[in-house]
Protein backbone atom coordinates (compact mmCIF):
# COMPACT_ATOMS: atom_id res chain seq x y z
CA UNK A 1 0.00 0.00 0.00
CA UNK A 2 1.25 3.59 -0.98
CA UNK A 3 2.05 5.61 1.63
CA UNK A 4 0.13 9.38 1.38
CA UNK A 5 2.06 10.70 3.93
CA UNK A 6 3.71 14.41 3.51
CA UNK A 7 5.36 17.08 5.22
CA UNK A 8 4.45 20.77 4.66
CA UNK A 9 5.82 23.59 6.87
CA UNK A 10 6.87 21.67 9.51
CA UNK A 11 3.56 19.31 9.80
CA UNK A 12 3.04 16.15 9.58
CA UNK A 13 -0.24 15.45 7.15
CA UNK A 14 -1.99 12.00 6.41
CA UNK A 15 -2.41 13.36 2.84
CA UNK A 16 -1.36 16.25 0.35
CA UNK A 17 -5.09 17.31 0.96
CA UNK A 18 -5.83 20.44 2.88
CA UNK A 19 -9.26 22.25 3.21
CA UNK A 20 -8.23 25.88 2.53
CA UNK A 21 -10.30 28.62 4.65
CA UNK A 22 -13.76 29.09 3.70
CA UNK A 23 -17.23 28.98 4.87
CA UNK A 24 -16.90 25.25 4.65
CA UNK A 25 -14.22 25.48 7.44
CA UNK A 26 -15.92 28.00 9.92
CA UNK A 27 -17.34 25.42 12.40
CA UNK A 28 -16.04 22.66 14.36
CA UNK A 29 -18.89 20.63 13.64
CA UNK A 30 -18.21 20.83 9.73
CA UNK A 31 -14.32 20.13 10.22
CA UNK A 32 -15.15 16.67 11.54
CA UNK A 33 -16.90 16.09 9.09
CA UNK A 34 -13.97 17.25 6.62
CA UNK A 35 -11.69 15.14 9.39
CA UNK A 36 -13.91 11.83 8.69
CA UNK A 37 -13.70 12.39 4.81
CA UNK A 38 -9.95 11.74 5.24
CA UNK A 39 -8.73 15.66 5.21
CA UNK A 40 -5.06 15.60 5.83
CA UNK A 41 -5.31 19.24 7.39
CA UNK A 42 -8.02 22.25 7.66
CA UNK A 43 -7.03 25.79 7.34
CA UNK A 44 -9.96 27.67 9.22
CA UNK A 45 -11.94 30.35 7.85
CA UNK A 46 -9.82 33.47 8.13
CA UNK A 47 -10.41 36.37 11.01
CA UNK A 48 -10.15 39.30 8.79
CA UNK A 49 -8.66 42.53 9.67
CA UNK A 50 -10.86 44.30 7.02
CA UNK A 51 -13.87 43.05 7.98
CA UNK A 52 -13.36 43.80 11.86
CA UNK A 53 -12.47 47.12 11.32
CA UNK A 54 -15.45 48.00 9.15
CA UNK A 55 -17.63 46.70 11.52
CA UNK A 56 -16.32 48.45 14.52
CA UNK A 57 -16.26 51.68 12.69
CA UNK A 58 -20.31 51.55 12.08
CA UNK A 59 -20.55 51.28 15.76
CA UNK A 60 -18.97 54.31 16.30
CA UNK A 61 -21.13 57.38 16.99
CA UNK A 62 -19.81 61.11 17.05
CA UNK A 63 -21.67 61.92 19.47
CA UNK A 64 -20.38 59.57 22.26
CA UNK A 65 -16.10 60.09 20.58
CA UNK A 66 -15.09 58.96 24.52
CA UNK A 67 -17.06 55.62 23.77
CA UNK A 68 -15.55 54.86 20.26
CA UNK A 69 -12.77 53.01 21.30
CA UNK A 70 -14.36 51.03 23.79
CA UNK A 71 -16.53 50.07 20.96
CA UNK A 72 -13.78 48.70 18.53
CA UNK A 73 -12.04 47.43 21.25
CA UNK A 74 -15.35 45.32 21.95
CA UNK A 75 -15.72 44.18 18.27
CA UNK A 76 -12.06 42.90 18.13
CA UNK A 77 -11.89 41.11 21.20
CA UNK A 78 -15.66 39.65 20.33
CA UNK A 79 -14.55 38.41 17.17
CA UNK A 80 -11.20 37.15 18.88
CA UNK A 81 -12.78 35.45 21.26
CA UNK A 82 -15.33 33.35 18.58
CA UNK A 83 -12.26 32.66 16.71
CA UNK A 84 -10.09 31.10 19.57
CA UNK A 85 -13.32 28.95 20.13
CA UNK A 86 -13.45 27.82 16.68
CA UNK A 87 -9.84 26.44 16.73
CA UNK A 88 -10.15 25.04 20.37
CA UNK A 89 -13.33 22.88 19.21
CA UNK A 90 -12.25 22.04 16.23
CA UNK A 91 -8.59 20.40 17.75
CA UNK A 92 -10.74 18.30 20.43
CA UNK A 93 -12.79 16.96 17.12
CA UNK A 94 -10.30 16.65 14.28
CA UNK A 95 -6.86 14.23 14.97
CA UNK A 96 -5.01 16.53 11.91
CA UNK A 97 -2.97 19.54 11.84
CA UNK A 98 -5.99 22.73 12.54
CA UNK A 99 -4.03 25.99 10.48
CA UNK A 100 -5.36 29.41 11.71
CA UNK A 101 -5.68 31.98 9.19
CA UNK A 102 -5.64 35.76 9.75
CA UNK A 103 -6.33 38.05 6.26
CA UNK A 104 -4.58 41.07 7.19
CA UNK A 105 -3.08 44.11 5.21
CA UNK A 106 -1.48 46.01 7.48
CA UNK A 107 1.63 45.85 9.75
CA UNK A 108 -0.57 46.53 13.31
CA UNK A 109 -2.10 44.38 16.45
CA UNK A 110 -3.80 42.29 14.23
CA UNK A 111 -0.83 40.23 14.19
CA UNK A 112 -0.77 40.16 17.88
CA UNK A 113 -3.63 37.85 17.62
CA UNK A 114 -1.26 35.37 16.94
CA UNK A 115 0.23 34.40 20.18
CA UNK A 116 -3.42 34.02 21.48
CA UNK A 117 -4.02 31.56 18.45
CA UNK A 118 -1.25 29.45 19.08
CA UNK A 119 -2.34 29.00 22.88
CA UNK A 120 -6.11 27.99 22.18
CA UNK A 121 -4.14 25.39 20.44
CA UNK A 122 -3.95 26.08 16.38
CA UNK A 123 -0.62 23.81 14.40
CA UNK A 124 0.18 26.48 12.06
CA UNK A 125 -0.90 30.39 11.07
CA UNK A 126 -1.51 31.51 7.81
CA UNK A 127 -1.22 34.66 6.71
CA UNK A 128 -3.19 36.50 3.66
CA UNK A 129 -1.73 39.74 2.90
CA UNK A 130 -4.37 40.27 0.03
CA UNK A 131 -4.94 43.78 -1.68
CA UNK A 132 -4.55 45.48 -5.17
CA UNK A 133 -2.14 48.30 -5.18
CA UNK A 134 -3.88 51.29 -7.00
CA UNK A 135 -2.06 54.26 -5.54
CA UNK A 136 -0.35 56.87 -8.43
CA UNK A 137 2.21 57.75 -5.75
CA UNK A 138 3.02 53.86 -5.35
CA UNK A 139 6.75 53.19 -4.17
CA UNK A 140 8.02 49.79 -6.11
CA UNK A 141 8.46 46.85 -3.76
CA UNK A 142 6.42 48.62 -0.61
CA UNK A 143 4.01 46.04 -0.95
CA UNK A 144 6.29 43.10 -1.05
CA UNK A 145 7.84 44.73 2.04
CA UNK A 146 4.97 44.78 4.10
CA UNK A 147 4.65 40.85 3.38
CA UNK A 148 7.99 40.89 5.22
CA UNK A 149 6.85 43.18 8.21
CA UNK A 150 3.96 41.40 9.27
CA UNK A 151 5.88 38.05 8.66
CA UNK A 152 8.91 39.39 11.28
CA UNK A 153 6.51 40.93 13.48
CA UNK A 154 4.54 37.25 13.96
CA UNK A 155 7.78 35.61 14.37
CA UNK A 156 8.13 37.75 17.09
CA UNK A 157 4.85 36.75 19.00
CA UNK A 158 4.29 33.23 18.14
CA UNK A 159 6.88 29.91 17.70
CA UNK A 160 3.67 28.29 15.51
CA UNK A 161 4.97 27.32 11.88
CA UNK A 162 3.44 30.37 9.94
CA UNK A 163 2.87 29.63 6.10
CA UNK A 164 2.99 32.75 4.08
CA UNK A 165 -0.44 32.66 1.04
CA UNK A 166 0.40 34.75 -1.60
CA UNK A 167 -1.99 36.52 -3.84
CA UNK A 168 -1.19 36.84 -7.99
CA UNK A 169 0.00 40.12 -7.83
CA UNK A 170 3.68 40.35 -7.47
CA UNK A 171 6.14 41.18 -10.17
CA UNK A 172 8.87 38.36 -9.04
CA UNK A 173 7.49 36.05 -6.47
CA UNK A 174 10.29 34.11 -6.26
CA UNK A 175 12.81 36.99 -4.94
CA UNK A 176 9.87 37.77 -2.28
CA UNK A 177 9.55 33.98 -1.30
CA UNK A 178 13.48 33.83 -0.76
CA UNK A 179 12.82 36.97 1.48
CA UNK A 180 10.04 35.35 3.31
CA UNK A 181 12.28 31.75 4.15
CA UNK A 182 15.17 34.37 5.21
CA UNK A 183 12.40 35.55 7.85
CA UNK A 184 11.34 32.66 8.78
CA UNK A 185 8.27 31.37 6.87
CA UNK A 186 7.98 27.51 7.23
CA UNK A 187 5.54 27.95 3.63
CA UNK A 188 4.05 29.46 0.96
CA UNK A 189 0.47 28.65 -0.59
CA UNK A 190 0.45 29.81 -4.06
CA UNK A 191 -2.06 31.54 -4.90
CA UNK A 192 -4.53 33.24 -3.10
CA UNK A 193 -7.65 34.83 -5.05
CA UNK A 194 -9.55 37.56 -5.30
CA UNK A 195 -12.80 38.41 -5.00
CA UNK A 196 -14.20 38.30 -8.86
CA UNK A 197 -15.83 41.32 -10.02
CA UNK A 198 -18.76 41.22 -12.69
CA UNK A 199 -20.93 43.83 -14.45
CA UNK A 200 -24.34 43.23 -14.94
CA UNK A 201 -25.09 45.35 -18.42
CA UNK A 202 -29.01 44.38 -18.39
CA UNK A 203 -28.97 46.28 -14.60
CA UNK A 204 -26.16 48.16 -15.32
CA UNK A 205 -24.62 47.28 -11.98
CA UNK A 206 -21.72 45.82 -10.55
CA UNK A 207 -22.05 42.33 -9.19
CA UNK A 208 -20.28 39.36 -8.14
CA UNK A 209 -18.16 37.14 -10.55
CA UNK A 210 -17.50 33.62 -10.61
CA UNK A 211 -17.05 32.39 -6.85
CA UNK A 212 -15.82 28.81 -7.73
CA UNK A 213 -12.36 28.58 -8.97
CA UNK A 214 -12.27 26.41 -12.55
CA UNK A 215 -9.53 23.50 -13.71
CA UNK A 216 -7.39 26.16 -15.44
CA UNK A 217 -6.59 28.13 -12.84
CA UNK A 218 -3.85 25.51 -11.66
CA UNK A 219 -1.83 26.36 -14.21
CA UNK A 220 -0.23 29.67 -12.91
CA UNK A 221 -0.15 28.38 -9.52
CA UNK A 222 1.83 24.87 -11.49
CA UNK A 223 3.77 27.10 -12.98
CA UNK A 224 5.47 29.43 -10.32
CA UNK A 225 5.64 26.16 -7.64
CA UNK A 226 7.45 24.69 -10.25
CA UNK A 227 10.20 27.48 -10.55
CA UNK A 228 10.10 28.42 -7.02
CA UNK A 229 10.48 24.76 -5.61
CA UNK A 230 14.04 24.73 -7.57
CA UNK A 231 14.92 28.34 -6.97
CA UNK A 232 14.10 28.59 -3.53
CA UNK A 233 13.68 24.62 -2.04
CA UNK A 234 14.48 25.29 1.50
CA UNK A 235 10.85 26.06 2.09
CA UNK A 236 7.48 24.34 1.59
CA UNK A 237 5.19 24.89 -1.17
CA UNK A 238 0.80 24.47 -1.63
CA UNK A 239 -0.73 25.08 -4.95
CA UNK A 240 -4.59 26.74 -4.36
CA UNK A 241 -6.84 27.63 -7.14
CA UNK A 242 -7.91 25.03 -10.05
CA UNK A 243 -7.31 21.95 -7.95
CA UNK A 244 -10.34 19.65 -8.94
CA UNK A 245 -9.54 15.91 -9.71
CA UNK A 246 -6.59 13.94 -8.07
CA UNK A 247 -4.96 13.77 -11.64
CA UNK A 248 -4.52 17.74 -10.12
CA UNK A 249 -2.75 17.06 -6.92
CA UNK A 250 -0.09 14.63 -8.97
CA UNK A 251 0.61 17.38 -10.80
CA UNK A 252 1.27 19.72 -7.83
CA UNK A 253 3.64 17.02 -6.34
CA UNK A 254 5.45 16.63 -9.54
CA UNK A 255 6.13 20.19 -10.14
CA UNK A 256 7.42 20.21 -6.36
CA UNK A 257 4.93 21.00 -4.10
CA UNK A 258 4.15 19.09 -0.98
CA UNK A 259 0.50 19.76 -0.94
CA UNK A 260 -2.86 21.50 -1.89
CA UNK A 261 -5.50 23.45 -1.08
CA UNK A 262 -9.01 22.12 -1.93
CA UNK A 263 -12.03 24.90 -1.35
CA UNK A 264 -14.65 24.66 -5.04
CA UNK A 265 -14.64 21.09 -5.77
CA UNK A 266 -15.57 20.27 -1.93
CA UNK A 267 -18.32 23.19 -2.36
CA UNK A 268 -19.35 21.64 -5.94
CA UNK A 269 -19.22 17.78 -4.81
CA UNK A 270 -19.67 17.49 -1.01
CA UNK A 271 -16.46 16.02 1.26
CA UNK A 272 -16.93 12.14 -0.52
CA UNK A 273 -14.91 13.55 -3.18
CA UNK A 274 -11.59 13.49 -1.03
CA UNK A 275 -11.60 9.70 -0.44
CA UNK A 276 -12.11 9.83 -4.40
CA UNK A 277 -8.75 11.71 -4.82
CA UNK A 278 -6.84 9.59 -2.17
CA UNK A 279 -7.80 6.36 -3.58
CA UNK A 280 -6.86 7.57 -7.09
CA UNK A 281 -3.66 8.89 -6.16
CA UNK A 282 -2.85 5.84 -4.08
CA UNK A 283 -3.48 3.72 -7.41
CA UNK A 284 -1.51 5.93 -9.28
CA UNK A 285 1.73 5.55 -6.98
CA UNK A 286 1.45 1.44 -7.52
CA UNK A 287 0.90 1.62 -10.61
CA UNK A 288 4.00 3.85 -11.05
CA UNK A 289 5.58 1.92 -8.75
CA UNK A 290 6.15 4.71 -6.34
CA UNK A 291 5.53 3.92 -2.10
CA UNK A 292 6.15 7.34 -0.95
CA UNK A 293 5.54 11.14 -2.35
CA UNK A 294 8.91 12.00 -1.57
CA UNK A 295 10.13 9.81 -4.26
CA UNK A 296 8.86 11.11 -7.28
CA UNK A 297 8.01 14.95 -5.51
CA UNK A 298 9.87 17.50 -7.56
CA UNK A 299 10.73 15.21 -10.71
CA UNK A 300 9.22 17.57 -13.40
CA UNK A 301 10.37 21.07 -11.43
CA UNK A 302 11.98 23.32 -13.58
CA UNK A 303 14.93 21.77 -12.05
CA UNK A 304 14.91 18.83 -13.69
CA UNK A 305 14.03 19.27 -16.89
CA UNK A 306 17.39 18.23 -18.73
CA UNK A 307 18.16 21.96 -19.31
CA UNK A 308 14.39 22.87 -20.98
CA UNK A 309 12.85 24.73 -19.02
CA UNK A 310 8.84 24.81 -20.09
CA UNK A 311 7.65 27.09 -17.07
CA UNK A 312 9.69 29.77 -17.70
CA UNK A 313 8.56 29.76 -21.56
CA UNK A 314 6.16 32.96 -22.26
CA UNK A 315 5.30 33.02 -25.94
CA UNK A 316 2.45 30.80 -27.98
CA UNK A 317 4.75 29.47 -30.69
CA UNK A 318 4.88 26.34 -30.12
CA UNK A 319 0.83 26.27 -29.89
CA UNK A 320 0.37 27.93 -33.50
CA UNK A 321 3.41 26.47 -34.92
CA UNK A 322 1.22 24.31 -37.34
CA UNK A 323 -1.71 26.60 -37.34
CA UNK A 324 -2.69 28.64 -40.39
Amino acid sequence: MANLNTKFAGLQLRNPIIVSSSGLTNSAEKNKKLFDAGAGAIVLKSLFEEQITMEAASLKNPEFAEGNDYLVEYVKGHKLAEYLQLVNESKKLCNIPIIASINCYTDSEWVDFAKQIEEAGADALEINILAVQTDRNYVYGSFEQRHIDILSHIKKVTKLPVIMKLGQNLTNPIALIDQLYANGAAGVVLFNRFYQPDINVEKMAYITGDVFSVPSDLNTPLRWIAIASSAVDKIDYAASGGVHSAKDIVKVLLAGGSAVEMCSVIYQFGPTCIKEMLTYLEGWMKAEGYDKIDKFKGKLSAKDLNGINMWERTQFLKYFTNKE
